[in-house]
């Protein structure tokens, strides 16, 4: 009879995370769809709500505020673009290649509109997201450092990271993509860096 009740209860609660999953991955891509409509980098809840076609309880169920559904956002974005470098990078062949490869990727994000869309929110509030949810950011970023870090010096990754990040920040404040003459620019003086 154990066994019997187990299953039962396994079941029910695979039922319920995919359930869950379904309505938090609907929250993420409405705010990002909201944010892209309205050009706004603070959306409201009300409009991720509406823009999901679910329940002010559900978005309290998964999401205590807007910041948090905000660093949920970062987070996808976050592994979706860690798993973009690491595709890149695998087919570098040398050190340089892979530098540029990294590089490349992250900037790629001020390149396409979309992905310039969708990042520039994290743009504008991440000094209030660093400040507020200081573990939170720095895993994330670590978690972009770390297929650089195989390859280079943790020293060296850091200061690629910041180089290549402040470029992309600057760029989707101004909303000016860079130059691929700025983006080897960037490349060639990481590679140096790193060679130094």
């Amino acid at each position: 009879m154990g066994n019997v009740v187990a299953d039962l209860a396994d079941r029910a609660v695979a039922q319920r995370h995919d359930s869950y999953a379904l309505e938090i991955r609907a929250l993420l891509d409405a705010a990002l769809a909201v944010m892209a409509k309205s050009g706004t980098v603070d959306p409201k809840v009300t409009d991720i709500v509406r823009e999901s076609g679910l329940s002010n309880q559900t978005f309290y169920r998964h999401f205590d505020g807007k910041d948090a559904l905000l660093l949920a956002l970062l987070a996808d974005g976050r592994e979706r673009l860690a798993r973009t470098i690491e595709r890149h990078m695998a087919r570098a062949t040398d050190t340089a290649s892979m530098i540029r490869a990294w590089v490349e990727t992250v900037l790629s994000q001020a390149r396409d509109p979309k992905a310039a869309a969708a990042t520039r929110p994290f743009v504008a509030n991440s000094e209030r997201l660093a400040v507020a949810y200081p573990e939170e950011v720095a895993r994330s970023r670590e978690q972009l450092i770390a297929p650089l870090a195989r390859y280079v010096s943790a020293a060296d990754a850091q200061l690629v990271y910041h180089l290549a990040m402040g470029t992309l920040h600057d760029a989707l404040a101004r909303s000016r993509p860079p130059s691929k003459q700025a983006v080897n620019a960037v490349v060639e003086f990481a590679i140096k860096g790193c060679q130094a």
